[in-house]
């Protein structure tokens, strides 16, 4: 199943598949908080992720369901850290304004 791209603000219970970009602000064993600006969420890993905190980095995963909101169990983390990030947001707007209009 393919994952869509979302804000953290964003994801609901009809995601089951997201991609995050965002920012290391927390590391704890198998675990990872990441913040884009619109929200927090946690992400876990059957490993420890190489990630810094600080560091910017693109999360592909599974939402799971909690009481209080919403965990990410994370199948792939990437390093965004050398990515334009006002270019990759326009590209994405613009790829959703050409998809409004189909």
């Amino acid at each position: 199943m393919p994952a869509k791209e979302r804000k953290i603000s964003d994801i609901g219970g009809d995601d089951t598949r997201v991609s995050i970009i965002g920012t290391v602000v927390g590391l704890n064993d198998n675990m990872m908080a990441v913040d884009d600006g619109t929200g927090k969420i946690d992400v876990s890993f059957e490993e420890r992720p190489r990630a810094k905190t600080g560091q910017l980095v693109r999360v592909f995963g599974r939402i799971i369901a909690l009481e209080g909101g919403y965990e990410l169990q994370g199948e792939v983390c990437q390093d965004f850290a050398n990515a334009d990030l006002g270019l990759w947001r326009r590209v994405s707007e613009l790829w959703e304004e050409s998809l409004n209009r189909l």
